[in-house]
């Protein structure tokens, strides 16, 4: 006597995986790692990162000391690098932002060409006497050069 309602007595036994099911574990799968992959941290990028951002704000002294007519000076050591002003005779570091100092990240090399002192000053018309400031980090290099004139240029 038929025990289902389609007057089938077979009960599937349940011996696998369907192909649906592997299908939809290995999409899971597929999307797990792919988050993954976007949260690691890419030091090339944030080499880059930091060239465009150390690029811009040199700009924006370069443009401060044409506005303002007084001196401002890039000052960069192996620690990070921040932004002074000349004032009444005297270097005075800028605390406000976006010249407030900032420390390099983990694991960067800095070299400065052309600024004996590790500062780049530029005048009131936005002239500086020229450096080059090479970020290294592992096999990655950025060049970031700054022109007599006053041009920076970053080497991306």
């Amino acid at each position: 006597m038929p025990t289902s309602a389609t007057g089938n007595s077979r009960v599937a036994s349940p011996n696998g995986f369907t192909l649906v099911e592997l299908l939809v574990v290995l999409v899971v799968i597929g999307l797990a790692s792919a988050a993954v992959m976007l949260t690691l941290p890419d030091d090339r990028g944030g080499l880059r990162v930091e060239a465009e951002r150390l690029a811009a704000r040199v700009h924006a002294a370069r443009d401060e000391a044409i506005v303002q007519a007084k001196p401002v000076a890039l000052i960069i050591d192996s620690s990070g690098y921040g932004f002074e002003r000349y004032r009444r005779g005297e270097w005075r570091p800028i605390t406000e932002p976006p010249f407030d100092r900032r420390e390099w990240p983990e694991n960067m090399l800095v070299r400065i060409e052309g600024a004996a002192d590790g500062r780049v000053a530029f005048d009131e018309m936005g002239i500086s006497d020229g450096a080059i400031v090479t970020l290294n980090r592992g096999e990655d290099q950025v060049r970031i050069g700054i022109g007599s004139d006053g041009k920076i240029d970053a080497d991306i």
